[in-house]
Order: structure tokens, then C-alpha cells, then sequence
């Protein structure tokens, strides 16, 4: 069956996540660490990121301890699957309300995107855990290991246009997190399924993009095919501010946990 990002009240029930994850590993500034340690100089600017609580308020559920990996290897990107036409004043409302369908609708323990950006470009944590750590989210069914979960606010189905600001915002967003391990946006990493429900079988290692669509690693229409259309540009864009040449895909690859 394929399926669309739609984690709303309504609709959340489409989604199946996994939300399991390496506990108190090390976060990703020992990620950065390292890379500096190795002499890696394509770095990014943490990009501004309004903190949970602005959008949570007090609508918080008691929850577990975050969970964590040693570091994010990749990014893979989604859409919602909510309206488009949206007045950014109201990005916090609507993503409380994502965060109640999925804690109150499907019972989870937290909102499965690691970030939310919105149609004006503002970056917003979403789950718990610490923005610069590499927290274990719940977002890409086999795949939430060593990766982060970021999600467009709204719907980018064929010919729908994603705002410019959203596309240099995610690319931002990803330039810094696979920096900090001196990850290329445009390379490909490797990471192992964790659950056969996933697009490879449980245990299998699959070559991803490691900043990739939702539907790389899923069945499913997520990210959208306008967005989807996107990524090239956006891995790119991110390579960009990370101080990389321009240039094609380079063909860095790495085993990493999923």
C-alpha cells in the first residue's frame, strides 16, 4: 500500500513509525568533534530554530526519556499532508495540533519529525531531546537510526510549488546536522533496515541519499512528488553552505545503524 505523510488527528492513523532507538549515546557534537578531529572543514551554521516550547505550550504529554544515537548519518525529508494556505503566525497551532494527533490519536510518546519547517522558512524543533543532539525520531519506518526527520508544513503532491524560503530553509537545516558529522548532502550513505515493514528487508543494507525523500526508504507518496522533484536542488544548496564545490553527487558512503 502506498501511503502519504499524514500524521493529523484524522488522518495520523496512515502513518506506521518506529520509534526505538540506542539510549543516552552520544550526541552529535561529539559528531563534530570528530570531524574536526579529522580535519573535515565542511561545516554549516547551526541555522535559528524556535525551541518546542513555543509551539507546545501546555499541551505536553508525559513521556519517556529521549532517546539517542552516536550521530545522524542522513536526513530524510517529508510533507504533512496538511493545508498549504496557511498564515505562518499559525505554524505553532498546527503543529500542536500534528503533535496531538499523534500523541492523543495514535498514543506515541512525541511528535516523530526531529524539525518542522514552515512555508515562510522557520525552522521548529519538534521532537524532544535536544536540537543538536542526534536524537532518535520517529518518522521513516526502518530508518529512524542515525537519522533526523525534517517535515515541510503542508502538502507538495505533482505541481504544487514549494516556497522558496521552505527550500533554503531545509537545505540550512541539513548543511548543519550532516556537518557536523562532515557528511556531503549529495553522497549516498548506508544505512540497515530495522523493520521489513520498510522498503528492505529487516537487516538488510541499503544505499540511501543521505539527504533523501521520505519514499526512498518507505512506501510511500511522502515527501510528495513536487518536493521530491526538489531534493536535488536542495542537496545542492545545502553542499553550498557547507563550502563544498558545486558539482555532482560525490560518492562518499558509510555503514551506518539503522
Amino acid at each position: 500500500m502506498v501511503l502519504g505523510c499524514v500524521p493529523g488527528v484524522a488522518a495520523v492513523a496512515a502513518l506506521v513509525l518506529c520509534a526505538h532507538g540506542v539510549e543516552n549515546a552520544a550526541g552529535t557534537g561529539a559528531g563534530a568533534a570528530r570531524a574536526r578531529a579529522a580535519g573535515t572543514p565542511h561545516t554549516a551554521p547551526r541555522p535559528p530554530i524556535v525551541p518546542r516550547a513555543r509551539w507546545l505550550g501546555d499541551a505536553g504529554r508525559a513521556q519517556p526519556r529521549p532517546r539517542y544515537d552516536d550521530r545522524v548519518a542522513a536526513v530524510f525529508v517529508h510533507h504533512t499532508d496538511s493545508p498549504n494556505g496557511y498564515d505562518c503566525a499559525d505554524a505553532p497551532r498546527i503543529i500542536r495540533d500534528l503533535y496531538t494527533g499523534q500523541t492523543g490519536g495514535r498514543d506515541w510518546d512525541d511528535i516523530g519529525y526531529n524539525f518542522v519547517v514552515d512555508r515562510c522558512g522557520t525552522v521548529y524543533e519538534g521532537r524532544a531531546g535536544g536540537v543538536e543532539r542526534a536524537v532518535t525520531g520517529a518518522h521513516t519506518q526502518g530508518f529512524n537510526h542515525r537519522t533526523t526527520g525534517v517535515a515541510a508544513l503542508g502538502t507538495f503532491t505533482e505541481g504544487v510549488p514549494v516556497p522558496r524560503p521552505m527550500v533554503r530553509a531545509i537545505a540550512a537545516l541539513a548543511a548543519w546536522k550532516l556537518g557536523l558529522t562532515g557528511t556531503d548532502p549529495r553522497s549516498d550513505v548506508r544505512l540497515v533496515s530495522s523493520n521489513g515493514l520498510s522498503r528492505y528487508a529487516a537487516g538488510t543494507t541499503a544505499r540511501l541519499p543521505a539527504l533523501a525523500g521520505h519514499n526512498d526508504g518507505y512506501m510511500t507518496s511522502c515527501p510528495g512528488a513536487a518536493l521530491h522533484a526538489r531534493l536535488p536542488e536542495i542537496r545542492q544548496l545545502a553542499a553550498r553552505l557547507q563550502g563544498r564545490p558545486d558539482g555532482p553527487r560525490q560518492g562518499h558512503s558509510e555503514r551506518a545503524a539503522s
